[in-house]
C-alpha cells in the first residue's frame, strides 16, 4: 500500500490517538504535494489564476501562500 492509503486507513480507524496523528501526517503530505504541483504549474507557465481555479481557491489566496516559495527555477 502507499503512504497515503496507509495514513487514510489509520485516520479512519477507531484509535483516536493514531487517527489524529495520521490526520496531521496527511495534512503535511497534502501541503507538500500542493507546493510541488504549484511549482510545476508555474514552471509550465500557468498563471496564478489558473492555479487558483484548479485548487478552487482565490488567486489572492494561492499567490499569498505560494509566491514566496516559488522562485524563477520553480524550487519549492
Amino acid at each position: 500500500m502507499s503512504e497515503g492509503t496507509d495514513l487514510a486507513t489509520a485516520a479512519a480507524g477507531p484509535d483516536v490517538r493514531v487517527g489524529l496523528r495520521a490526520t496531521v501526517a496527511l495534512r503535511k503530505l497534502a501541503e507538500r504535494l500542493e507546493a510541488l504541483q504549484v511549482a510545476n504549474a508555474r514552471r509550465q507557465g500557468w498563471s496564478w489564476q489558473e492555479i487558483a481555479d484548479a485548487l478552487e481557491v482565490s488567486r489572492q489566496a494561492v499567490h499569498k501562500k505560494h509566491a514566496g516559495r516559488t522562485r524563477g527555477n520553480g524550487d519549492v
